[in-house]
């Protein structure tokens, strides 16, 4: 019986992959073996994901496209496909603009709403309808937020792009289980990435992060939410599909 937790021989493309928690999904899944396809919009920065993959002990190939473009994203799933047996979808690609709601700018509402949920879905419809049509199973991880489940000031946006995330993967995940292809999503609580570095080295704010919201009193590493991704993505979640895993430290359980 082949190892569970091992992606050997398989395809993995991960969005968002150019740095923080994509391209830490995206060496970890390098690691148990599967062939990634990691993308972004930053060349520069898919060439460390690269790098890190191959030190890794795996193979990458990077793709340059924004992938809320429908268009860019037929090209991308193109030539995912064309690297070998495709069977893996990490959708990594996300952001996130605080601000109050009472004059949040609708500029980055329809932002966040583009990149968080936009991107996320037509990933997903993408990946899924290329496996459908060679009628082959897989995996899809997207990858949400604690604020999926909880709301928070300020983050008016942030919080319902992440619900609509995780309505996405609960729907997909109905509606493809019969044909094998299973749908799940990690949420995270705070990780210190280059996205959230800005808002963490405020001392009010990392504060109230640890002593007040995180049972753990830690935040998150970035291998902490990769980990989760590769069980979510392996064989030894075969059973598991419309979850939303939370490796939020405690923080929904308050």
């Amino acid at each position: 019986m082949s190892d569970p937790w091992r992606l050997d021989g398989r395809v993995a493309l991960v969005t968002g992959a150019g740095r923080g928690l994509g391209r830490g999904c995206a060496v970890e899944l390098a690691r148990a073996g599967a062939r990634v396809v990691v993308v972004s919009r930053t060349e520069s920065e898919l060439r460390e994901t690269v790098a890190e993959a191959v030190e890794a002990g795996g193979e990458a190939l990077a793709i340059v496209a924004d992938v809320a473009d429908d268009r860019e994203l037929a090209g991308v799933i193109e030539a995912a496909s064309g690297a070998g047996d495709l069977r893996v979808l990490v959708t990594a690609a996300g952001g996130n603009r605080p601000g109050p709601a009472r004059d949040y700018p609708l500029a980055d509402w329809d932002l966040l709403f583009g990149i968080n949920v936009r991107a996320t879905f037509l990933a997903c419809r993408a990946f899924g309808d290329a496996l459908l049509t060679r009628g082959a199973g897989g995996s899809i991880v997207t990858l949400s937020s604690q604020m999926g489940s909880v709301g928070y000031p300020g983050r008016v946006a942030y919080c319902a792009t992440k619900h609509a995330v995780d309505g996405i993967t609960r729907a997909l995940g109905v509606e493809w289980a019969r044909e094998g292809i299973r749908v799940n999503a990690v949420a995270p609580t705070f990780v210190e990435t280059p996205m959230t570095k800005q808002w963490l080295e405020d001392p009010v704010f990392r504060e109230e992060v640890l002593e007040r919201r995180l049972p753990t009193g830690r935040l998150a590493q970035i291998e902490d939410v990769a980990n989760a991704v590769r069980y979510l993505a392996c064989d030894a979640s075969s059973s598991v599909t419309g979850h939303i895993l939370k490796v939020d430290g405690g923080w929904t359980a308050w």
